[in-house]
């Protein structure tokens, strides 16, 4: 029976990958890893792994039971496990959602070898994604395709770099044309599950220890670039594509820029929720702005679409169904600023145009660092620390790996 193997099982992946391999049909299934808390694995186990997919935003909650998950294995108990799995010729596919943290790049987007954690899985004993993967396909026979599906632009490139890079520093031995590192966009808005979802789940009948809440819409544009049969993701509606950067750079200017934007800004103006901080008139105009802007750094044949999805992402986030936390995506800002505020600043820039929401973005970001610093609060970032530093002496810079002058 063909499987995927998943490293970092959380309400995206089960809201988004799980669900159109579900609704694909087939009989692939998935076994998943938690990167560092038993607690998804013992509240799925309760019921046998199988979950409630809760799609807000009709005139009705629509709950779908998911029951593609076999397993959940534990990253620092398992992994002896999980290289097991890696190395077994019906595991076909790797899917990823570490989140941007998750893959260990230094500024420049290379891995940092000098990364704790990296320098951890040097000694053969894996808990990281990269460290997985290259010793796993170090002791693998047979093809195998790794597909990444975090929010970073060229996302399969930049894993297959660091995979690498980790690789030739430990002196593995891959043979690397038995694999493939596709590309690939993924959307699907999927906020933090509530004991009220709990709740409501229970009374209907569904199993109710894991529920996930997610909206209607949902997106997947994928590279055709595999080493393995997959799963008929297309039936599901995933699109397959010869190139994906148009779609990632519209989508993680356009959508991601935005969240983030009202994350900071929306927390700093004392909102709690997306579909409150869009609702204020102050939020909305600059979110329309940063779209704006964002738009006229896209591609050309992405352009005369861009007014539609920026109008289509407005009514996403007005969404009161969905109490999607701001201060969940203001979570990891130094590893998001980079492709979400300055990529799109730079591009106008060099097109001698002015970037103003943009500029406010950024100046939200510093403001709500240093705000939460001031009240004492940890940061919840892999460079919290250095953030906090950074706040008391204004100095954002170094923490972003860009010219001060550029900031």
């Amino acid at each position: 029976m063909p499987q995927i193997l998943h490293f970092g099982v959380g309400n995206f992946f089960r809201a988004h990958q799980a669900a159109y391999t579900a609704l694909a049909g087939g009989d692939w299934r998935i076994s998943g890893v938690s990167m560092r808390s038993d607690a998804m694995r013992r509240a799925m186990a309760a019921d046998n792994f199988a979950y409630t997919l809760v799609v807000e935003g009709g005139p009705q909650s629509e709950f779908q039971v998911i029951d593609v998950i076999d397993d959940i294995l534990l990253a620092p108990t398992q992994p002896d496990e999980i290289l097991t799995k890696l190395a077994d010729a019906d595991v076909q596919i790797v899917t990823a959602t570490v989140t941007e943290k998750g893959y260990h790049l230094a500024a420049n987007g290379e891995l940092e070898l000098g990364d704790p954690d990296i320098q951890h899985d040097m000694n053969g004993t894996p808990k990281t994604l990269i460290g997985f993967l290259a010793i796993g396909l170090s002791q693998r026979k047979t093809p195998m395709t790794i597909l990444s599906c975090d929010n970073r632009m060229d996302n399969g490139r930049v894993l297959e770099r660091a995979v690498k890079k980790f690789a030739s520093a430990a002196g593995l031995n891959i043979n690397w044309n038995l694999f493939m590192f596709p590309n690939s966009m993924v959307d699907r808005i999927t906020p933090a599950t509530t004991d009220e979802l709990r709740n409501r789940v229970a009374a209907m009948g569904y199993p109710a220890t894991a529920p996930v809440p997610t909206e209607a819409f949902s997106e997947w544009v994928i590279e055709d670039n595999f080493a393995t049969p997959r799963p008929d993701w297309a039936a599901a509606g995933a699109r397959f594509v010869t190139d994906v950067a148009p779609h990632e750079m519209r989508k993680l200017r356009m959508l991601n820029g935005a969240h983030s934007m009202l994350a900071y800004q929306g927390v700093l103006a004392g909102h709690e929720f997306v579909h409150q901080a869009i609702a204020d008139p102050t939020l909305l105009a600059t979110t329309q702005g940063l779209m704006a802007e964002a738009a006229l750094t896209l591609p050309v044949e992405l352009q005369d679409m861009s007014a539609q999805y920026g109008r289509d992402l407005i009514a996403r986030f007005a969404n009161p169904s969905l109490a999607h936390s701001l201060r969940q995506i203001a979570m990891d800002g130094s590893q998001k600023i980079p492709y979400r505020f300055l990529q799109s600043r730079t591009a106008l820039r060099e097109m001698n145009m002015p970037s103003p929401c943009l500029d406010a973005a950024l100046q939200a970001w510093m403001d709500f660092c240093r705000a939460e610093t001031k009240a004492g609060r940890q940061i919840n970032d892999p460079l919290g620390r250095a953030i906090a530093d950074a706040s008391t002496r204004d100095d954002f810079a170094h923490i972003l790996g860009v010219d001060p002058a550029k900031l």
